[in-house]
């Protein structure tokens, strides 16, 4: 028991000291390692364990002391005649003791209880990590995603400028010269007559960019004959582009809304003001996993603080048992009665006023047995619902392991699948925009293609944020500080 225990004590310190390691190394208080760190020292869930522990530490010494000494003294008012003098006062003094082993059986128990409390310290230490590096990988998401969708509402800019300069080209075709005599009117850019509800922008307000419409384009635009070379197709393509940047911009707001949550979460973790600035790396490195998947598990099962913490509670209930058994035999008490006695005018003794010693021994007599067995029936009981509890608990923590390893393994295949996809997308989309500006290619190519590409970067920046969570998932069944 004591090797198992001074190997689990070695191995915790070398994973606090790797951990401290690489936090001193990096000395970067705005990365995950320093917010790691500063979690730990400032959660209130990790410190309430801590303190809980050292507490429980407070009880070793109580219950291995010895009981107090006890001291009876009596003063009489009238002094007692003795044949050898006058007895002015008695003063007795005794001191129990247990049987043996009690105490170190006590000592035990209440050793081990604190190594349990430790190890509840330990468990609320690894979720907290966890939902550091969670609420961390998620924030990273979210800030990624701003940037994508404002990269691609860069691009749908673009291909705005490039729609309306084919709209203006009187030579793009027929439909598209100026009549004569025909005047030039304006459409809004933010939609068409009549209809501009759906074309505004996200302060309510359309844009206030016009676009110079030929005056028969409302004709041209109710033609069903109508080529896709037309005023009338162009303009709907423009509206079909301002849609999408539309959409894009609400889906910003949508994002800044969502970081700011976060962002109170993560400073509640760190038991900072919810409004403290918290950063992200811009570029996210993915974690592999350090074992293969059998020696992941055994790992598990030899680190998880609450698997430790168990075993613990079960070898303190078989120190009761014992501390129990012994607390069933008598208790010796050792101690002496001291006489003050006074001289005697009327005694001829040759003690005359010679004080009194005398040495006494005190036994208990544990003749109720049924309080003792009961104790032992408790501990028996307890002990079998810990085994049960143990039992529950790999259970559990193996169906939480093979979940985690399923979304580390679904994470890393879909993250090599949508870099190859994404490059893909990419150069079929640069393609596709060349031919667009020299007209052999229709917006809604463009419009698909771009979409795509803007999904598969989505993609891959939650694969690779799902695959660090994951990572994260593990290490926190493992209990342990690496990241």
């Amino acid at each position: 028991m004591k090797t198992a225990f001074y190997n689990r004590i070695l191995i915790a310190i070398i994973i606090v000291t790797a951990a401290s390691a690489e936090m001193r190394s990096q000395n970067l208080p705005d990365s995950l390692a320093g917010y790691l760190g500063i979690a730990a020292e400032n959660n209130p869930a990790v410190q309430q364990k801590l303190f809980e522990y050292q507490a429980a530490l407070q009880k070793v010494p109580q219950v291995g002391s010895l009981p107090d000494p006890q001291l009876n003294a009596g003063v009489f008012l009238k002094p007692m005649e003795l044949m050898s003098g006058n007895q002015v006062a008695d003063f007795q003094l005794m001191q129990m003791f247990p049987w043996f082993g009690v105490l170190r059986n006590a000592k035990d128990e209440m050793s081990l209880m604190a190594n349990a409390r430790y190890e509840l310290f330990r468990d609320a230490r690894a979720e907290v990590y966890y939902d550091v590096q969670r609420a961390w990988y998620e924030l990273f998401r979210i800030r990624a995603g701003r940037r994508i969708a404002e990269k691609n509402i860069s691009l749908l800019r673009t291909i705005e400028r490039l729609t309306l300069v084919k709209y203006k080209s009187p030579s793009m075709g027929s439909n598209t010269q100026k009549q004569p005599g025909a005047g030039m009117s304006e459409v809004s850019q933010g939609g068409a007559p009549g209809s501009s509800s759906g074309m505004q922008n996200m302060n309510g307000k359309t844009p206030g960019r016009s676009i110079p419409v030929p005056a028969s384009s409302a004709t041209d635009m109710s033609s069903s004959s109508m080529g896709p070379s037309s005023g009338g197709s162009r303009l709907s393509d423009l509206y079909r582009v301002q849609i999408d940047i539309l959409g894009l911009e609400d889906r910003i707001e949508s994002l800044k809304t969502q970081e700011r949550t976060l962002t109170a979460q993560m400073n509640s973790l760190l038991n900072r003001d919810p409004l403290s600035p918290v950063y992200v790396d811009t570029v996210l490195r993915t974690h592999s996993l350090p074992f293969p998947d059998e020696a992941l598990r055994d790992s598990i099962m030899a680190n998880n603080p609450m698997l430790t913490m168990l075993e613990y509670e079960n070898q303190s209930l078989e120190a009761k048992k014992k501390m129990v058994e012994g607390m069933s035999y008598p208790m010796v008490g050792i101690g002496v009665s001291y006489s003050l006695i006074n001289k005697s005018s009327m005694s001829t003794s040759f003690m005359n006023g010679d004080d009194m010693v005398m040495p006494m021994v005190s036994v208990t007599l544990p003749v109720y047995r049924k309080k003792y067995k009961a104790m032992k029936n408790e501990a028996q009981l307890l002990q079998t619902a810990t085994e049960q509890a143990y039992l529950e608990t790999v259970n559990s923590l193996t169906t939480e392991f093979y979940s985690a390893l399923q979304m580390f393994q679904d994470a890393s295949r879909k993250t090599r699948l949508y870099e190859s996809q994404g490059k893909l997308a990419s150069g079929s989309l640069d393609l596709i925009l060349k031919d667009f500006s020299t007209s052999s290619s229709p917006l809604t190519d463009v419009l698909r293609m771009q979409q795509e590409v803007y999904e598969y970067e989505l993609k891959l920046i939650e694969a690779n944020a799902d695959m660090n969570i994951a990572a994260a998932w593990i290490t926190r069944l493992m209990a342990s500080a690496n990241k």
